[in-house]
């Protein structure tokens, strides 16, 4: 299954951290935000992940790179302007065949993704 993860803000609220560094690389506990949503991702067997980007995208696509160091595969869609949230998952629809999951950039949580999509197909 596949997962989308909308990277693209600028952070203004993180400001003076996300001034020269895209919210999902600001590190918690040594590693930047989007690597723990990835984590999260791969455990729960979302292996494809592609990613929305549009502040600071070469920051990202740097440490990231084809995800294989991290146990996935990662595609970008890189905007040229802020889409917003819909705009960005739209712009990112040929990654999508059947269902998938969408992830914000900055959303560091546990949840049981594995439960939300079997609930989500019943």
């Amino acid at each position: 299954m596949k997962a989308v993860i909308m990277a693209g803000g600028e952070g203004t609220r993180l400001r003076p951290l996300t001034c020269t560094l895209p919210k999902p690389m600001v590190p918690i506990l040594n590693r930047p935000m989007m690597e723990h949503i990835i984590n999260l991702l791969k455990r729960h067997g979302l292996n494809e992940v592609a990613s929305t980007l549009w502040y600071l995208p070469d920051d990202v696509t740097a440490y990231f790179q084809d995800g294989s160091a991290f146990g996935v595969s990662m595609e970008y869609f890189i905007e040229r302007k802020p889409l917003g949230t819909a705009g960005s998952v739209k712009n990112a629809g040929q990654f999508f065949t059947d269902t998938f999951v969408v992830v914000s950039g900055d959303a560091l949580t546990d949840i049981d993704l594995s439960a939300a999509i079997a609930f989500h197909k019943r």
